[in-house]
């Protein structure tokens, strides 16, 4: 299984460029390769969107409590509906997608549960709202291959202004 995690502060042309290159690395697998996201609106549901497009198998990390998602936001419930009905398969993770640090655990899961991870990623260090850098050090540590993906001219959004993804991949 491959997963793809990284930063949600991507400016919009950076979306299009980390799509294009998503998708070559996707369309470059075997067949049988299986994408592996937990449930959420952004890179989740976009990499589940060009997973199913590549003709490949989903699978879909959801939290263990529908009660937890409750007081998400409509784009994170639209996004968790859009990837059931995409996803082959369904992990439970014991997680509640409003909490921080309870993400991080469940994106540990995700790596440990995976083959490969792909980072969108520039770098830069963890902080207090990205925990970009701890996945890859964590995949890294676990022995899990980190492939960076940050195509030239990526650029992330100036601080605190991270670009959403709607459902329907239109910028909100």
């Amino acid at each position: 299984m491959i997963t793809a995690l990284g930063h949600v502060d991507l400016t919009p042309d950076t979306w299009g460029l980390v799509r294009d290159d998503l998708r070559a690395r996707l369309n470059g697998l075997p067949m049988d390769a299986t994408g592996l996201v937990r449930a959420g609106a952004g890179l989740p549901l976009e990499f589940g969107r060009m997973v199913r497009e590549a003709g490949r198998s989903l699978v879909v990390c959801f939290p263990e409590h529908s009660e937890t998602s409750m007081g998400a936001s409509p784009q994170d419930e639209e996004a968790h509906r859009e990837l059931l009905a995409l996803a082959e398969g369904i992990k439970v993770l014991p997680f509640d997608p409003l909490d921080r640090d309870a993400c991080v655990s469940a994106d540990e899961q995700l790596i440990r549960g995976c083959g490969r991870l792909w980072a969108i990623w520039d770098g830069s260090p963890s902080c207090g709202h990205d925990a970009t850098a701890h996945m890859v050090a964590y995949a890294r540590a676990h022995g899990i291959p980190v492939d960076v993906v940050w195509p030239a001219g990526a650029a992330r959004q100036a601080s605190g202004r991270a670009l959403r993804l709607s459902v329907h991949g239109q910028a909100r």
